[in-house]
């Protein structure tokens, strides 16, 4: 098995960025998508971005936002990669390709494999995105799909082991796992959670 791609999302200070980076976190994802705790603007997100260095992704992540809102924040911020969680379809992929991001396609529903839309990475979510429920990832109804998949939605240091050895998960995708109250990061647990993916992998 290839290392396992973790993503520590919804970061919105220097800390922060810091610590996921320096735990050695694979991208590092910034929201732009309104009305929620983790919300960052593009100006403070461009300021974040700058602490990272160019080997780990830095993410935009977004929700039911017109492409041009898409464009125009990622283009203010800096982000290398832009994450759309909705409606989004295919020509809206095509869209942002031509700008040469890495673009994330986000959703709760069964795909068969990633790239359908034209994303380079896949994210299979809970139905219910950022509020750290966890989701029946271990059902004999999951099927992974193909590619370059991860899983969200409820991961934590304490599950996110047996998440991948059971789901064979490309990656993971943390937000809410890793805060000691909503909206806020914790730096114990961001490392904590890095480390139990890193043995998951390993013991793969």
């Amino acid at each position: 098995m290839t290392d396992v791609f973790i993503k520590i999302c919804g970061l919105k200070t220097a800390h922060d960025v810091e610590v996921a980076v320096a735990a050695g976190a694979d991208a590092v994802g910034f929201v732009f998508a309104s009305g929620s705790p983790r919300t960052v603007d593009a100006a403070t997100a461009r300021e974040l971005v700058g602490l990272v260095p160019d080997s780990v992704l830095t993410v935009g992540v977004f929700r039911r936002q017109a492409v041009a809102e898409v464009r125009r924040f990622a283009e203010e911020s800096g982000v290398r990669g832009v994450q759309l969680h909705g409606e989004e379809g295919p020509e809206d992929f095509a869209a942002l390709r031509a700008e040469g991001r890495t673009l994330l396609r986000a959703t709760a529903e069964h795909v068969k494999s990633c790239g359908e839309y034209g994303e380079d990475l896949l994210l299979i979510d809970a139905p219910d995105p950022g509020s750290g429920k966890a989701w029946n990832w271990g059902s004999e109804d999951f099927t992974a799909p193909e590619g370059r998949w991860l899983l969200a939605g409820g991961l934590t240091p304490a599950n996110v082991r047996e998440a991948v050895q059971v789901t064979g998960a490309w990656g993971v995708d943390v937000s809410s796992g890793v805060e000691r109250e909503r909206g806020v990061k914790s730096p114990e647990l961001i490392r904590a959670f890095i480390e139990a993916a890193r043995e998951a992998e390993a013991a793969h």
